[in-house]
C-alpha cells in the first residue's frame, strides 16, 4: 500500500514537470513561430504611378497636365491625390521627375514644375523632356581604326631607362656594399658629382695671392656692387616720404546717400469713400507660375499615358503579348466582337425559322427548283466604334490578357459603352473575366471604364491593368489584377467609386 502510495506519487511528480514542461515551451513556441521574417531590401521605399495628359504632338504637345493616381509606400497602395498633401501632394512636388511609359517601354521624361487645382482635384503642369540617346556603339571598322591609333600612340610613348654603372652588376645589385671600407669605390669620370663647398674653397676663390698677403683674409669690397640695406627710422640722411600730388586721382568712398525707393503719396484729405481704391508698395501678389495651367477639361483629342516616378532604376518589360500564330489573335478578336455587339445590343435579331413539312404539304402546286425561295442572306452587323483591342502578357510565361473596350454610333445621350476583359481557356476558347456596360444618359450613376495601359504598380514585376472611369461631371483611376482568371479590383483613386459598377 505504502508502495503503491510512494508510485501515485512518483507519476503525479512526473505528471508536473511534464506540465511544466510544456507551459515553459508555450511562451518559446509564441516567440519562435517556425519562421524568420527577413526584411526585404529589394521593396522600394516610394513609387508613384500617374496619368499624363496631353493634346497635340507627343514630344511637342501644346497643353498638357500630370494626374496622380496611387503612391506605393512600403506596399500599400495609397491616394496619390492626397498622399502628404501640404497643400500639394508629394506626388505633384516641385521637380519630381516622372518616366512616361507605353507597354512597359520609356517614351520620354516629365518634369513637375508647379501644380493646381481642377475641379476640386490636384493636377501638376510641367514640361516634356525626351530621353537621352544611347550612343551607337562602334563598327568593326571603327574599332579596328581605333586599335591602330592606340597602338601608334603607345609606339610614340617616351621610355626612360636607367643607367648602369659601373659599381653595380648585371642585376642591378650596388656592389659597393661589398668592397672593404678602405677601398674608394670607382666612379664614372663623366658622372658629375655634387660637393659640399667649405669655407677653405671660398676663401681661395675670393683672394688675389699677387696683392694680397697671408694675414689679410677678408676680401677688399667691389664698390660697384650694390648693397641692400634694412631702413633704419632713426637714420637722418633717409629722405622724407614725398608729399601726396594735388593733381592724383584718389579713389574714396562715397558718403552720398542714396535716395529711398519710396514712392510719393499725396493725402487726399477732401476724399472720405471707404471704397476707394489706394496704391501701396509690396511684393506682388502674382501667381509666379513656373508653367502656367493650359489643358482644362477633357478635350476630344486629349491622349493619355502611364507615368511612373521611382528612386530606384529598373529594368524595361515590355507588356505587349507575341502571337505565335496570328490566326489566334483573330480569332479572339472576332469573338470578343461578337460579345460585345451582343452586349451593346448591335446584333441583328435572328432570322425567322423556316416552314415545317405540314404546312409546305398544304401548298396547291408544288414549286419547282428555279421557282424555290432562296435563303435570305444575313444582315451586315453594325460596326463598333472607338474599338480598342489590346493583347498583353502581365507576367513572364503568363499567357494573353485580351481588353476590348469599344461604344456604339449614336449621340451622347444614347451612346452604350462596353469593356471586356478575357483570357484565353486551355481549349483555345476565349473565356471572359469582366463584362462592363455604361449609358450615355447616365455616366454619373455607372461611369465609362476607358483603358489606359498596363502598369507595374507594386514594383514586383506583374503588370496590372489601369483604367479611367469616367462620368459627366467626375472620373477617377482603378487598378485591376488578373490573377487564377479572375479579374480582382486592386485599387480605386478618391478612396471609394463615385458610381455603382454596372458588371452584366
Amino acid at each position: 500500500m505504502g508502495l503503491l502510495y510512494c508510485g501515485k506519487g512518483i507519476i503525479r511528480h512526473f505528471k508536473g514537470l511534464i506540465l511544466a514542461c510544456l507551459f515553459t515551451a508555450l511562451p518559446l513556441r509564441a516567440q519562435y513561430p517556425g519562421q524568420v521574417a527577413k526584411s526585404n531590401k529589394e521593396a522600394p521605399e516610394l513609387r508613384s504611378i500617374a496619368v499624363l495628359e496631353w493634346t497635340g504632338e507627343a514630344d511637342n504637345s501644346k497643353a498638357s497636365r500630370l494626374v496622380p493616381v496611387a503612391v506605393l509606400d512600403q506596399g500599400q497602395l495609397q491616394d496619390g491625390g492626397i498622399y502628404m498633401a501640404r497643400p500639394q501632394p508629394l506626388a505633384l512636388a516641385g521637380e519630381v521627375e516622372y518616366e512616361l511609359e507605353r507597354n512597359g517601354l520609356p517614351v520620354g521624361l516629365f518634369d513637375i514644375k508647379n501644380a493646381g487645382q481642377e475641379q476640386g482635384s490636384w493636377v501638376g503642369y510641367g514640361a516634356w523632356k525626351p530621353l537621352a540617346k544611347p550612343q551607337p556603339k562602334p563598327s568593326a571598322k571603327e574599332l579596328a581604326r581605333i586599335k591602330i591609333e592606340d597602338e601608334d600612340a603607345e609606339s610614340d610613348r617616351p621610355i626612360l631607362h636607367r643607367k648602369h654603372h659601373a659599381d653595380e652588376d648585371a642585376t642591378g645589385a650596388n656592389k659597393e656594399s661589398e668592397r672593404p671600407a678602405s677601398a674608394s669605390p670607382s666612379t664614372d669620370p663623366d658622372r658629375p658629382t655634387l660637393h659640399k663647398k667649405s669655407q677653405s674653397d671660398s676663401d681661395s676663390q675670393n683672394s688675389a695671392p699677387e696683392s694680397k698677403t697671408s694675414s689679410d683674409s677678408n676680401p677688399a669690397p667691389d664698390p660697384d656692387r650694390p648693397t641692400l640695406h634694412k631702413q633704419d627710422s632713426t637714420d637722418s640722411t633717409a629722405s622724407p616720404a614725398p608729399a601726396d600730388d594735388p593733381d592724383r586721382p584718389v579713389l574714396k568712398k562715397s558718403k552720398k546717400k542714396k535716395p529711398e525707393d519710396v514712392g510719393r503719396v499725396d493725402s487726399l484729405p477732401d476724399v472720405t469713400d471707404p471704397d476707394r481704391p489706394r496704391l501701396k508698395r509690396g511684393k506682388s501678389t502674382g501667381s509666379g507660375l513656373d508653367v502656367l495651367p493650359s489643358l482644362m477639361g477633357i478635350p476630344a483629342d486629349m491622349q493619355q499615358a502611364v507615368a511612373i516616378s521611382d528612386v530606384r532604376t529598373r529594368s524595361e518589360h515590355s507588356w505587349t503579348f507575341t502571337w505565335s500564330n496570328p490566326e489566334d489573335e483573330t480569332a479572339m478578336k472576332a469573338s470578343l466582337e461578337e460579345t460585345a455587339r451582343g452586349l451593346l445590343g448591335l446584333n441583328p435579331p435572328p432570322p425567322a425559322p423556316a416552314p415545317s413539312k405540314s404546312a409546305s404539304r398544304r401548298k396547291a402546286k408544288p414549286e419547282t427548283p428555279s421557282e424555290s425561295p432562296t435563303s435570305p442572306t444575313p444582315p451586315t452587323p453594325r460596326p463598333l466604334v472607338e474599338e480598342n483591342f489590346r493583347a498583353f502578357e502581365l507576367a513572364y510565361n503568363s499567357g494573353a490578357t485580351l481588353v476590348l473596350t469599344a461604344r456604339t454610333d449614336a449621340p451622347l445621350a444614347e451612346q452604350k459603352f462596353v469593356t471586356l476583359i478575357a483570357q484565353p481557356d486551355i481549349y483555345g476558347n476565349v473565356m471572359v473575366l469582366l463584362k462592363y456596360v455604361a449609358s450615355g444618359g447616365h455616366l454619373d450613376d455607372t461611369p465609362r471604364m476607358r483603358l489606359i495601359d498596363a502598369v507595374d504598380a507594386l514594383a514586383d514585376n506583374r503588370g496590372e491593368l489601369l483604367f479611367e472611369l469616367r462620368g459627366a461631371t467626375q472620373r477617377q483611376f482603378v487598378l485591376y489584377r488578373i490573377l487564377r482568371g479572375q479579374a480582382e479590383k486592386l485599387f480605386v483613386s478618391g478612396g471609394t467609386e463615385f458610381a455603382s459598377e454596372n458588371r452584366e
